[in-house]
């Protein structure tokens, strides 16, 4: 009989190689079938395990059926590569059990005709898992591509940019499970309050090493607790909380936070403002929304209205905020080791197009912005496209009446994490966090209303 974790888990990658789905909504339409926990967590580690791990367990697949991988079954491919992340990088899971559910997973898909292959293969790699021919570190990109599992365009990119030493680490980083990281919700409650909260259920927390309200968990789930339903606490990347600092909101400003879904950021802006600012939280599709009003509603704010508003139109204000936020859509390159089907779902000739969006997006942005307010542009992506090419052509613009803003020495948790302009910048080999960036950009006090387009 075929262990649920490992049924669900091959439902679940079925969906996203065929790109039905993104790696999120995969797991969830999974879950509700495994009732116990500890298959649920098995099932999350084999689809995410193997999708980050993809560009390996494909070279060795080939090498070991002597067939390209593009001439295989597509599901006896998700197949193979389950037992292949299996054999080779879950030290718990015995190789029997993972040959023989993987055998029985075949013919469950009415491969029956490929089970010899499925059988003959993962036994070959669980025999030569000390003396794997993998490429090795001299030969720079292939050892990127392969060993290190990243597409080639991005591992070639990263080696220019950072150098080979550089990358090495980018994607060592993006390899290793990230930690569940949470934030206190500064409106119902302290952080002493939470960690004794969640120590009566077992969970162990650690201050994050940046982020003032940032904890990362060390041991227990939070999320399994009757704390997770109090709203003293949302789960957020400690970059993340980084960028809401760039908010610096204060009591009685106006706030709009353009792209707010989940709303983690806005609920912090709120709680940095004592919940007394005016701040309008804004999301174009339905679902986010709603999703966005679930996070405001448990977090206790008082100082939130919702709008539903799609930013690349136009929003149904003038200038009027002290501060408008605009945390864009991007690749998401920043967040590989989070969501690792991002490094397959991206291509390198999506970054001209999706900086053009986000430029347009912050033109929009901008004309809400109030003579002497804030604009702040984040992005979670590491590439210059859509970080400091599209801050650049805002400011490039006659008609701009904004400038940069220096961001050093106005938030002292910001310090360790701004570059030489005072740019929000975080990254893998210097911080040990995921790749986020920050811009903060000031209107000049006399510039008349729709100047900024």
């Amino acid at each position: 009989m075929i262990s649920p974790a490992r049924a669900a888990a091959f439902d679940a990658l079925r969906e996203v190689a065929s790109a039905r789905r993104d790696l999120p909504a995969a797991l969830a339409s999974v879950r509700p079938g495994l009732s116990d926990a500890r298959d649920a967590a098995l099932a999350t580690d084999l689809v995410t395990g193997t999708l980050r791990w993809q560009n390996e367990l494909d070279f060795l697949i080939a090498h070991y059926a002597k067939r390209p991988i593009a001439r295989l079954d597509f599901e006896v491919l998700q197949i193979l590569r389950l037992g292949a992340y299996q054999l080779l990088h879950l030290d718990r899971v015995p190789a029997a059990a993972a040959v023989n559910d993987a055998v029985a997973m075949t013919r469950r898909a009415k491969k029956s005709s490929a089970a010899g292959l499925v059988n003959a293969v993962l036994r070959t790699i669980s025999r030569n898992r000390g003396d794997l021919p993998l490429p090795p570190p001299d030969q720079a990109i292939d050892y990127l591509e392969v060993t290190l599992s990243h597409p080639r365009w991005l591992a070639s990119r990263w080696c220019r940019r950072f150098g080979f030493a550089g990358a090495q680490k980018w994607e060592s980083f993006n390899n290793a499970p990230a930690p569940l990281t949470i934030r206190v919700n500064r409106l119902k409650t302290d952080a002493a309050s939470l960690s004794k909260a969640l120590a009566g259920h077992g969970v162990e927390l650690a201050a994050c090493r940046f982020a003032p309200d940032g904890f990362t968990v060390k041991s227990g789930n939070p999320l399994q607790t009757p704390v997770a339903d109090s709203g003293m606490f949302l789960v957020q990347d400690e970059a993340s909380q980084l960028v809401s600092l760039l908010a610096e909101a204060r009591p009685g400003e106006a706030l709009l936070d353009t792209c707010a879904s989940p709303g983690g950021k806005t609920v912090a802006m709120a709680a940095s403002s004592g919940d007394q600012a005016n701040i309008v939280a804004a999301d174009f599709r339905s679902a986010r929304v709603r999703l966005l009003g679930e996070t405001v509603r448990s977090s206790g704010a008082r100082s939130i209205r919702l709008v539903q508003a799609d930013l690349e139109r136009g929003l149904p204000f003038g200038p009027v905020f002290d501060l408008v936020f605009v945390d864009a859509p991007c690749s998401g390159l920043g967040i590989i080791r989070r969501d690792p089907d991002i490094r397959w779902r991206r291509h390198e000739s999506d970054l001209a197009r999706l900086g053009a969006r986000q430029l347009a997006m912050l033109r929009q942005a901008a004309a809400a912005v109030k003579p002497g307010g804030r604009l702040v542009y984040s992005t979670c992506s590491s590439e210059p496209e859509e970080n400091d090419h599209v801050v650049e052509a805002l400011l490039r613009d006659p008609r701009s009446p904004f400038a940069l803003v220096d961001f050093r020495g106005r938030v002292p948790a910001l310090e360790p994490v701004l570059d030489e302009r005072g740019l929000l910048r975080t990254s893998p080999g210097e911080h040990g966090l995921e790749a986020f960036f920050g811009a903060v950009l000031e209107r000049d006090r006399s510039s008349m209303a729709g100047s900024s387009r």
